[in-house]
Parts: structure tokens; C-alpha cells; sequence
């Protein structure tokens, strides 16, 4: 069996970290491409249902049941990812995010699902924010929330302090 010298291993271990690296951004980069156009989508999709039922009369009769007939039907022709609840979600997050060019591309659906459940337009620009900030997973998302991190930074008079902490995914005992 024929051996190579330390400096061709060297070699072809580089080479295979290099292609290894080259191929795992290339992934990584695809992710956040699909992510961002699958987040315009449900944008586009969140915006015509809000002008379809702001288009009329028609919304007064057929309004209540619009988004489980959507549901039905957009299940039926697509398959899922067309329920209720998610439909309602577009809507909202049309709702709560106007303009298409302003939102944070960094964000997945699942987090801004995650941010439509906050109410308070203030909190919920605080947690979009610290989301892309802090690089923070959905599961961190929700972290953050539970411990309300908001309300504790509001209160507080060490906010960097509290940051810090937030930041080295101290769940403060919960």
C-alpha cells in the first residue's frame, strides 16, 4: 500500500476543508435566499386578502368565512402550508408590516409568526430588532419573550446589564 507524504495529506486535507466550507455557505446562502422569498410571499399573500376585504360590500357577507374558504381552497389546488392559521398570520403580518422593502430579510416566517402574537407595536419592534441583532433563533425568540425581556429593560436601570445577560442565554431561573 502506497503512502503519501505528510505535505500531499496537508494538501488534500485543505483542499476538502476548503471545498467543505465552500459548499456548506453555498447551502447556507440558499436557506437564506428561499427563506427571504418564501417571507415576501406570505407578505404578497398577507396584502391580498387585506384588499380583497377592504374591497367592499361583498366583505359583509362573505368576510367571516373568507379565510376558511381560502383554506380550503388554496389546500385543495397546493397541498399545506394554507391553514386557517396561517392565512391569518399573512394577514396580520401584512397588517403589522405595510411595506414589503422594510421588513428584516434575517428573519424566518416562523419568527415573524412568533413577533405577530405581541400586541404591542413598541415590544414587538424591540424582540424584531434584538432578533437580528443578537442572530437569535425562533426557540431564543420565544426564550426572550417568556422571560420578558422587554418589561425587564423597561424597568431596569441597567439595560446594558440586562442585555448582556440575555445575550449569554441566561433564562434569569425560568
Amino acid at each position: 500500500m502506497e503512502t503519501k507524504p505528510d505535505n500531499m495529506k496537508n494538501n488534500y486535507q485543505s483542499l476538502v476543508n476548503q471545498i467543505s466550507f465552500t459548499y456548506t455557505s453555498g447551502r447556507q446562502k440558499a436557506v437564506v435566499a428561499v427563506n427571504s422569498n418564501m417571507v415576501e410571499t406570505y407578505w404578497r399573500i398577507g396584502h391580498d386578502i387585506v384588499e380583497f376585504e377592504q374591497g367592499g360590500s361583498f366583505k359583509a357577507t362573505y368576510g367571516k368565512a373568507l379565510l376558511e374558504n381560502l383554506s380550503n381552497d388554496l389546500t385543495r389546488i397546493h397541498g399545506k402550508g394554507f391553514s386557517r392559521s396561517n392565512l391569518n398570520y399573512m394577514r396580520l403580518f401584512y397588517q403589522c408590516y405595510p411595506i414589503c422593502e422594510e421588513l428584516p430579510h434575517k428573519l424566518s416566517w416562523t419568527h415573524f409568526c412568533e413577533l405577530l402574537k405581541i400586541d404591542d407595536p413598541l415590544e414587538r419592534s424591540f424582540y424584531e430588532k434584538q432578533s437580528v441583532i443578537e442572530n437569535w433563533s425562533t426557540t431564543d425568540l420565544k426564550r426572550q419573550k417568556k422571560t420578558s425581556l422587554f418589561l425587564r429593560l423597561a424597568a431596569s436601570r441597567d439595560k446594558e446589564g440586562i442585555l448582556k445577560m440575555s445575550a449569554k442565554n441566561n433564562n434569569f431561573g425560568l
